[in-house]
């Protein structure tokens, strides 16, 4: 097997691992990657050595702890979290709401920093490591958004996109025009499409060379989104404006950047 054919097949071992099913045994990877039973305990025995899995008692194989100080240097190191912590800081005593960081991964939301206000809904399902459907989540159609369509479309038709809420957008063809919206207009909504009586609103943030790295947002109950979302969303957007220009980005027009919507 060659290198570049090894790599892949890590990668699809660890893509294996979520919440619902955070621990595989030897024939059940052997399956899922339709190799034979001795490559995959081949395979998932050396992820072990090199503590990127860890074996149980029972023999079935979970995450390994390097995983945690590997994600300590990625989270310490990054321009990003280290540059949008003051300002989410900021946007959290102004408003007291809870504002997520976000990068996109093979089509899913990871989230990069969670910091929480003193009148902030609590939302369990998000914190630094979560990840999210992207299609359904504010963060995840800002940054869908800043993507070819022929990416969007691989990354979504292998993940799907499955519905959690009456207004989740559920078919791509009613999401792409969505997402050469937000794309124009600098933001995207979540108007209770991920959960009940959660709204979020989030903007893009770029780097140096234009390209769009993360999104910032705000996570608000739906009764008290509703009575002040202009306010939220200006408040995102120049927030998100602030750390972008803080990793170099000049916005070509900055009298037009945002579209009132």
């Amino acid at each position: 097997m060659s290198v570049i054919n090894s790599v892949e097949r890590v990668g699809q071992v660890l893509d294996l691992y979520t919440a619902e099913q955070p621990e595989w045994g030897v024939t059940q990877v052997a399956a899922r990657l339709g190799v034979s039973k001795s490559s995959a305990h081949a395979l998932l025995s050396t992820l072990g050595q090199m503590g990127l899995l860890h074996r149980t008692p029972e023999g079935r194989y979970g995450l390994g702890w390097r995983f945690v100080a590997l994600s300590k240097v990625l989270l310490e190191g990054t321009p990003i979290t280290r540059t949008a912590r003051p300002v989410m800081e900021r946007l959290v005593h102004e408003y007291g709401e809870t504002v997520h960081l976000a990068a996109l991964e093979c089509g899913r939301v990871i989230y990069l920093e969670k910091l929480q206000g003193n009148r902030a809904v609590r939302v369990e399902m998000t914190g630094v490591g979560a990840e999210l459907w992207a299609h359904a989540s504010a963060l995840g159609k800002v940054l869908l958004s800043h993507l070819p369509e022929s990416e969007v479309r691989a990354s979504l038709a292998w993940r799907g996109l499955p519905g959690f809420m009456p207004g989740t957008i559920t078919d791509i063809e009613e999401l792409l025009p969505l997402l050469a919206q937000v794309r124009a207009q600098g933001h995207a909504y979540d108007i209770e499409e991920y959960a009940p009586e959660l709204c979020c609103v989030a903007a893009p943030i770029f780097n140096h060379a234009g390209v769009v790295v993360a999104a910032l947002s705000f996570s608000v109950p739906a009764y008290r989104f509703s009575e002040s979302r202009s306010s939220y969303r200006a408040a995102i957007q120049e927030a998100a404006l602030e750390i972008s220009e803080r990793l170099g980005y000049s916005a070509p027009h900055p009298e037009a950047r945002w579209t009132p919507h």
